[in-house]
């Protein structure tokens, strides 16, 4: 099992800041983003029609009167009227969170994402890509968020990488800023020099 657990506080991220955030953000700004439709009456707790649907979404998110976050997804619809509430993204998700310069400093990409209102449960699947703040890489096809227990998830298989080499695996945990993490079934340690960057993640090869 491989455990990382950096001294120095000062490179920590907020992510669970930035997830906050943006949930609490999206709820506030829907109103302004995008086209809605109004979509008609549900007709049951098992009804599939949304409550709303918004689309071309691009957001910039001001904090103490400085653009400190940028949301971009094609479709959110919204599933209030059921009996699990939830956001859903499943035209792909991207958010942004830029430094007092304007320079991004974490990035989060997924081609699907979902949000479970009463379980305050983020989803992330396929081709999950985080960017940390001091630039790690963590890359796999489903990442849990969940907020009430403070932690990140996944049991797939992950790639991470670090300035100096990278670790690959099945099973991962994490605080909320990426920055104490552990790979519970690890296959493989690395020098980045020996091997080349990869934008999205390549599945091993089974007989």
């Amino acid at each position: 099992m491989i455990q990382h657990k950096p001294n120095q506080k000062k490179y920590m991220i907020p992510l669970c800041l930035t997830i906050a955030v943006w949930a609490i953000l999206m709820v506030v700004l829907l109103p302004s983003c995008g086209k809605k439709e109004n979509l008609a009456e549900a007709v049951g707790k098992g009804d599939s029609i949304p409550d709303m649907r918004t689309t071309g979404v691009t957001t910039y998110i001001s904090d103490s009167g400085m653009i400190r976050y940028k949301i971009i997804t094609a479709e959110w619809l919204v599933y209030s009227r059921i009996d699990t509430p939830y956001w859903a993204f499943q035209k792909g998700i991207y958010l942004e969170k830029f430094d007092t310069l304007f320079h991004i400093d974490a990035s989060i990409k997924a081609d699907t994402a979902f949000y479970y209102e009463p379980k305050k449960l983020w989803e992330l699947r396929g081709n999950v890509h985080i960017r940390s703040q001091r630039g790690d890489k963590f890359d796999t096809q489903l990442m849990y968020w969940d907020q009430g227990k403070e932690r990140i998830y996944s049991d797939r298989y992950i790639r991470i990488e670090q300035p100096d080499k990278i670790l690959t695996g099945y099973g991962f945990e994490s605080n909320q800023q990426m920055t104490e993490y552990q790979i519970f079934n690890n296959t493989g340690i690395f020098t980045v020099e020996d091997t080349a960057p990869a934008d999205t993640v390549q599945q091993p090869k089974t007989n």
